[in-house]
């Protein structure tokens, strides 16, 4: 099979087309966010607000709501909840993370088993962007607009916030105010990024394109559009790759995701592993030269 027939072959199909569109926006969205993310050391949040939508899912399709409602209370409730139980204990916030959304996960799993439903265990869990909706591809659509146009309007205070929320504090931002928003964000794109990746992946969606952008450039600017590169580029060549070997969706994406993530660790121009070994290695020459002298 030649390269062009490699590519036009899953367009002859139309939830291919769906799939790889869909797929191709959630990459988009979740690696501009992932580049906060990054940015203000998150990413068990991450993984705390992509799980703890699971009960809601369940008990959103039990209400007879969208999905999408649900997934958001129980995520902006993590959050919530994240924050009571680390005010009122005396246990680190990392601690509560891991206690707060393997909580809620379980949660979910028991309501799933007990509820008689269409609802696919492994679609949530995995995704399942193959056979997405009509409906799900409109969700998603609106979740990626809000994201990137609340990102691209509160952008400077946003990068401050996460860069430094005690200088933001001292110049008059409401910091408070630009948590929620982060972590409504934050609950918004896992809903998004659910029917690609699934639950359990979708925290990779929303840490490794950031953190490879983050190795590869020192300006939030140009590491956005990196990020964003590389998360469009996974996700629409992992589509095309799951189709051709028969395999998990969500599962290529993230795989090639983290193939690009150890290509920028080792090759980095400037915070690779290749270049700081070449600069320990100058360092080392001069320092020898200087003694010599």
């Amino acid at each position: 099979m030649d390269i062009i027939q490699w590519f036009a072959a899953p367009l002859q199909h139309e939830f291919m087309v769906k799939a790889i569109l869909v797929s191709a926006l959630v990459g988009a969205v979740c690696s501009a966010l992932s580049c906060y993310m990054t940015l203000k050391g998150w990413a068990l949040m991450g993984d705390a607000v992509s799980h703890a939508v699971m009960p809601g899912v369940v008990i959103a399709y039990i209400l007879n709501i969208p999905l999408a409602v649900g997934a958001f209370a129980f995520g902006v409730g993590s959050v919530i909840a994240i924050g009571f139980v680390k005010s009122k204990t005396r246990i680190k916030e990392d601690t509560v993370i891991g206690l707060v959304f393997t909580g809620f996960f379980a949660l979910g799993l028991v309501l799933i088993s007990k509820v008689k439903s269409e609802i696919d265990l492994t679609h949530i869990l995995f995704g399942n962007v193959l056979g997405i909706s009509n409906d799900d591809i409109i969700q998603t659509i609106v979740i990626s607009v809000i994201t990137l146009g609340t990102l691209a309007i509160l952008r400077k205070d946003l990068i401050l916030f996460c860069f430094d929320s005690t200088h933001a504090r001292s110049i008059g931002l409401n910091t408070t105010f630009l948590y929620y928003v982060l972590l409504s964000l934050l609950s918004l794109t896992a809903v998004a990024a659910l029917q690609t990746v699934g639950i359990i992946l979708v925290v990779a969606m929303l840490v490794t394109p950031g953190a490879t952008a983050y190795l590869l450039s020192d300006r939030f600017d140009t590491m956005t559009l990196i990020a964003m590169a590389s998360g469009i580029f996974s996700s629409v060549i992992g589509t095309y790759i799951s189709y051709h070997i028969d395999g998990s969706t969500g599962g290529c994406i993230v795989v090639l995701q983290t193939l690009l993530f150890i290509v920028a660790m080792i090759f980095a121009p400037k915070h690779g592993l290749l270049a700081k070994s070449r600069n320990s290695r100058s360092v080392a020459v001069a320092d020898s030269q200087h003694l010599d002298k």
